[in-house]
C-alpha cells in the first residue's frame, strides 16, 4: 500500500542531522516546510529540496520566531536546529549562554506553541533532537547542557499536556555524531577531529524516522542513540 503524502515542518535543515532528516522525507515525496536562518540559506535549501517551502527566521530572535507561518495541519514537526559554545562558568560569554538557550530551548517552546493547532488536526508527532548532553553535564558544557535538560521538560510536560489531542512527543539523544556541530565542538576542545569515530548522521536520521513511521497504537517517549 502507498504511503499518503505527509506534511513535516524541520529546523536546522541546512546541515547535520537535520538535514538528512529533510532529505529522507523529500525522497518519500512529502510535503517539506523547512526553517532558514537568512535568504542565503532559503536559497540553498529550495535548491537543495525542490518544492519545499522555506520560511526565513533567527530562531534566537523570539519575535521571528512567534511570526512563522505553517500549514494547516500538520504530521511531524522536528526540532534539529541548535548551537553550543563550551566555557568554564568561570569564563562564559553570556551573550553565548543566552543565545544557546533562545535557540535551543526557547524556539522550540514557542515554534511548538504556534504549530500545536496544526499538530493536533493531524495527530501529529514533535521529535525534539535533544543531546547526550541532556542527559548528563560535563565540564564546560554548562550552557549547552542546560539548554538541553529544559528541552527533555519542556518535552515531557508537552508530551502530558498533548497526549488527550492524540500529539505523540520523542526526545532524541544522539551521542556524538559526525556534524559541523561537533567539528566545532573539537575545535573548543583543543582536539583533532576524525568524523569515523562517530555516529553518522545518517544513523541518527534513520532512528528519527522510526519514531515518525511508528503505528499509532504507541509512541517512543525518549530514544539515546550512543556511537558504539
Amino acid at each position: 500500500m502507498t504511503q499518503a503524502t505527509r506534511t513535516h515542518l524541520v529546523t536546522g535543515a541546512s546541515s547535520g542531522i537535520g538535514e538528512v532528516v529533510a532529505d529522507r522525507l523529500h525522497q518519500r515525496g512529502d510535503r517539506l516546510f523547512l526553517v532558514a536562518r537568512s535568504d542565503e540559506r532559503a536559497t540553498h535549501l529550495a535548491d537543495r529540496f525542490p518544492g519545499c517551502a522555506t520560511v526565513v527566521a533567527d530562531l534566537a530572535d523570539p519575535k521571528a520566531v512567534v511570526e512563522l507561518g505553517g500549514p494547516d495541519a500538520l504530521d511531524t514537526l522536528v526540532h534539529a536546529a541548535g548551537v553550543v559554545d563550551l566555557a568554564p562558568i568561570a569564563e562564559v560569554d553570556w551573550h553565548q549562554w543566552r543565545q544557546q538557550l533562545d535557540v535551543n530551548l526557547t524556539a522550540p517552546a514557542m515554534l511548538t506553541q504556534a504549530l500545536l493547532p496544526a499538530l493536533r488536526a493531524a495527530r501529529g508527532t514533535v521529535v525534539f533532537v535533544n543531546s547526550g548532553a541532556g542527559l548528563s553535564a560535563n565540564a564546560q558544557w554548562a550552557g549547552y547542557a542546560a539548554s538541553k535538560f529544559g528541552l527533555r521538560a519542556l518535552a515531557d510536560a508537552l508530551r502530558a499536556e498533548e497526549a488527550e489531542h492524540g500529539v505523540r512527543v520523542t526526545s532524541v539523544y544522539p551521542g556524538r555524531t559526525a556534524t559541523p556541530m561537533q567539528q566545532k565542538v573539537h575545535e573548543q576542545e583543543g582536539r583533532a577531529y576524525d568524523a569515523g569515530q562517530w555516529i553518522r548522521p545518517e544513523t541518527v536520521a534513520e532512528a528519527i524516522l522510526h519514531v515518525l513511521d511508528l503505528p499509532t497504537d504507541a509512541t517512543v517517549s525518549d530514544l539515546v542513540v550512543r556511537p558504539v
